[in-house]
């Protein structure tokens, strides 16, 4: 088994407990995630082309914490396998219709008490500038004579 597969089998593991978690950019190239949150926020970046073809996985296992999501325009959430305990619920901006279909994020596992937001298009990129890490990201790229890519990973590809 090459590394390529070995990343797409093998969940990328992301913890929070009582403070924020982001990874943002073109951060990974896995397409299953493990996401434990306590009392915490937590904002994964999906839009990368980095990412292997294929559905995306997230197995959630969250009390009290609001998973954010930045996804694809086109990209469709299916929550279905999700178990609710409490007044959870999956919050989506606003998504186009898209001309065709797009990538599939499956979200499996439980919520207490939590929400998971959707953001796409516009809204993700603004969710990524009002971050300390875009601020980095553009110092950078100013530094280096280049453009930030956080914003939009698809530009750093």
């Amino acid at each position: 088994m090459n590394t390529q597969d070995r990343a797409s089998v093998t969940p990328v593991q992301i913890h929070a407990d009582h403070g924020p978690q982001k990874r943002l950019g073109n951060w990974t190239t896995a397409r299953a995630f493990q996401v434990r949150a306590r009392h915490a926020q937590v904002t994964i970046d999906l839009r990368s082309p980095q990412i292997l073809a294929g559905d995306i996985e997230l197995d959630l296992d969250l009390d009290h914490s609001t998973v954010t999501l930045l996804v694809a325009d086109d990209a469709s959430i299916d929550h279905w396998d999700l178990a609710w305990t409490g007044r959870d619920k999956v919050k989506q901006t606003y998504h186009p219709s898209p001309a065709g279909p797009g990538r599939r994020i499956r979200l499996t596992g439980q919520v207490r008490h939590g929400e998971v937001r959707v953001h796409s298009g516009g809204i993700a990129q603004l969710s990524v500038i009002a971050s300390r890490d875009y601020l980095a990201d553009a110092r950078r790229a100013h530094a280096g004579g280049g453009t930030p890519t956080l914003d939009d990973p698809a530009c750093g590809a």
